[in-house]
This record gives structure tokens, sequence and C-alpha cells, in this order.
């Protein structure tokens, strides 16, 4: 933690700066200086530590994240918010690092030189994008950790187990080669203006990969399999070479149906499949 700083409420900068939560980019800020504290301190002690927050907005997750210690790196792409962050930055010499413009556009690895933690109120309409880019980067990863808020239904499927309506390709994407758990809950009243759903904050750390996977097999193997999620695997599988031979070689019924197969088999299936081009 840092000494603390003495800014004004979160609500009267919002007021001064004329701020109000856009609905084309999915925003819902977040005032409950308590919650924000909350949720900076899932990734553990932050002390002096690089993270990178995407949609800041008005600040409300920044400054909790510059209280516990961060070095924060800040990507905002509506630049009405802008001056509230800079006067963050005025309020914490040396420690925000503000980039004004669109995340799924900016090379965020190039940003670091040590592996950040990843924290932040993901605008709505771009979260999941965001989320498939960062489990989808080279192993291990670029990042230390991600601590991302989501509608309650996105990160139930992020965690979803074997047999579940939520299991399907999200939850193999975040779990083959990562932990991947909710952390809090956070009700739909904490936001301003409130959105219709329930949110959850997930915590997601990397583990180490499989030996001898192509990511590029198990995603095609799971696109297969649960695009067509209510057929069997005979049938939905057979659109990509070689995936019935593996299912018969390793003894799975191919009249099961994709939410049936556990994050093993399905790793399993694609490590059969690397000699095929």
């Amino acid at each position: 933690m840092t000494s603390p700083v003495d800014l004004p409420p979160l609500r009267e900068v919002i007021r001064e700066h004329g701020l109000s939560a856009s609905k084309a980019l999915g925003q819902n800020f977040l005032f409950d200086s308590q919650l924000l504290a909350r949720i900076a301190a899932i990734p553990g002690d932050l002390t002096d530590r690089p993270v990178l927050e995407i949609g800041p907005g008005p600040g409300g997750l920044t400054r909790a994240l510059l209280a516990a210690g961060a070095r924060v790196t800040a990507i905002e792409r509506d630049r009405r918010c802008i001056p509230a962050l800079a006067q963050l930055g005025e309020a914490y010499p040396g420690r925000l690092t503000l980039i004004e413009g669109d995340a799924l556009a900016i090379d965020m690895p190039g940003l670091f030189d040590e592996a950040p933690a990843i924290v932040a109120n993901l605008p709505y309409n771009v979260g999941t994008a965001l989320l498939v880019s960062w489990l989808s980067a080279d192993w291990l990863p670029w990042w230390r950790s991600l601590t991302l808020m989501f509608q309650r239904e996105v990160a139930e499927r992020i965690v979803a187990k074997p047999g579940s309506d939520a299991y399907g390709r999200l939850a193999i994407l975040s779990q083959w080669r990562s932990h991947a758990r909710i952390a809090m809950p956070v009700h739909r009243s904490a936001f301003t203006p409130p959105p219709k759903v329930m949110s959850a904050v997930v915590h997601i750390t990397p583990t180490e990969a499989p030996d001898d996977i192509c990511p590029a097999k198990l995603e095609a193997i799971t696109a297969a399999a649960f695009g067509q999620r209510r057929k069997m695997l005979r049938q939905s599988l057979k659109c990509v070479p070689g995936a019935l031979d593996a299912l018969e070689a390793l003894s799975i019924d191919p009249t099961r149906r994709a939410e049936t197969l556990s994050i093993d088999d399905y790793v399993a299936i694609a490590r059969q499949l690397q000699p095929i081009a």
C-alpha cells in the first residue's frame, strides 16, 4: 500500500468533467471504494508491480490499483475520460501511464518489460474478445494474471465444468492451460447506471501447457464439437480430419455429445491429431 492520497470523491470528479456512462462503449461505472479495493486485492500484492487496466473510465478502479501500490498502464478510448484520468496521474506522479486508444488495436505486450497483472472492469461489448486474445497468446503468456469483470453469464461460461449447460469452447480455452475461478459476485446495483444483469469478477492464472498440443488443433476440435453441440460427436466431428479415428483410439464413445467430454478428453484428441496435416 502507498500512503493515502487526498482525492475528491469520484462522483464529484464525474460531475466536474460532465461524464456519463456511454451505452455505445459498454460502460458502467463503479463508485464503491471498498468494493474497488477488494477487486484490486484479488491479484495479490501489487506493490511496485505493473498492472494493465482496460477501459478505466473516470478512474474508480484505477484509484484502487494506485492506492495498492501498482504501476498502472491504462488504455482508454473515451477521450471524455482523459482529463479525469490525467488528474489521477498528477496525484500519483510516475505511477500512471495513460494511453488513449482502442485496446483491440494496441500491441499490449510491447508496453511491458515485466509481465503485468491485467485488472479491468471490461466494457461489456469487447470483454470476451479481449479475453480470447489473451488466452490465445503464446504460452507462458505475456501477462501474470487476469482479474476481469464480466456479466455473470459469461463468468459462468469461463469456469463451467463438463456436463453443465454453460460448458463450451470458452471454458476449454480458459481452463486447458490456466486456472480460472469466480473471485467475487458483483450485484447490478453497484454500477451506475445499473446493467440489466448481474456481474462477477473472474481471476485467471496461467499454468504450464500440456506437452505436444497445437492450440489450433484444439480450437478446430472444440469449434466443430460445440458448433453442433446437440449432435453426437460422430456427426459433429466428421468434418475434422482424423477426429473420429482419434475417438476410437482413445475409446471415447462417438455417440456422446460435446458437453460430456472433459477438458483432458479434448486435449487427448488434439494430441492424437498432431501428426495429421
